[in-house]
């Protein structure tokens, strides 16, 4: 059983060390293995890695989109640069949290909803570009300084025609969370997950949850549209449209967005 989880869990989440558009400067017309195609303001990332952190900057999307460079433009909405999960011991940062936490977890009775933690190993902070907006990790997101409300709505068609309707709503910060960002599958045999310390948003990463048991996992897509206040006081509203690719794999996103909204 044991042997079983493991194949199914890490099967597909293999750490990925190289760029999710690797081959596309020989032909800037090829799109990445597993997309067929892309839709006008449409993200596919491939997340399926463990350990791995994807940066999407709204600012940097709508000046190639601005420019009407739509090679440009396709590309950044396909090829995303890995930014790896540190793992290495090093001296604990000034916050003395930043790190991996080693957690227990119910696999094989209760579910993962029961954990206990059983570890920590500080390391230094997660790299980041100098420009972004929101970052994502397999079923995990966060934002750069932002906050996020999840809407009634469930397409594009059926917003608001502007932000201003949201004023004075309730927009939900990024939130430290010790056991949710899945980066060291090492000792999954023994049913301990390695977890990266960091803040997150736990309104934006609602939109694909993942429950243990059964197996395999269950995969739940909440097709509700997000808006999300930018640190820049713009907004943004993105939706997550599909979490696999043509192939069944997943953890391949595709995300909806309109900015500035």
């Amino acid at each position: 059983m044991k042997n079983k989880l493991f194949a199914i869990l890490s099967g597909g989440f293999l750490l990925l060390q190289v760029s999710s558009c690797e081959g596309i400067l020989e032909n800037i017309y090829d799109t990445p293995s597993g997309i067929t195609a892309v839709k006008e303001h449409r993200l596919v990332i491939d997340a399926t890695s463990w350990g791995d952190w994807y940066y999407i900057d709204f600012d940097s999307l709508l000046m190639l989109a601005e420019s009407k460079d739509t090679v440009a433009l396709r590309k950044a909405q396909t090829c995303f640069l890995p930014y790896p999960v540190p793992k290495q011991a090093a001296d604990a940062t000034p916050d003395r949290k930043t790190g991996i936490y080693s957690y227990w977890f119910d696999v094989f009775g209760k579910g993962i909803s029961v954990n206990e933690k059983r570890g920590f190993v500080p390391t230094a902070a997660q790299p980041e570009p100098a420009s972004w907006s929101i970052a994502v990790h397999r079923n995990n997101v966060r934002t750069n300084g932002g906050a996020a409300i999840e809407t009634q709505y469930t397409s594009f068609e059926e917003l608001p025609a502007n932000s201003a309707v949201f004023t004075g709503t309730d927009f939900r910060e990024d939130e430290w969370s010790e056991n949710e960002v899945w980066a060291d599958e090492s000792r999954m045999l023994s049913s301990i997950i390695g977890c990266q310390g960091i803040e997150i948003n736990k309104v934006l990463s609602s939109w694909l949850r993942i429950e243990i048991p059964p197996m395999p996992p269950v995969f739940t897509l909440n097709r509700h549209v997000y808006v999300i206040r930018l640190r820049n006081g713009r907004h943004a509203a993105v939706q997550l449209e599909n979490y696999m690719n043509e192939k069944g794999e997943k953890c391949w996103l595709t995300i909806k967005y309109k900015y500035p909204y």
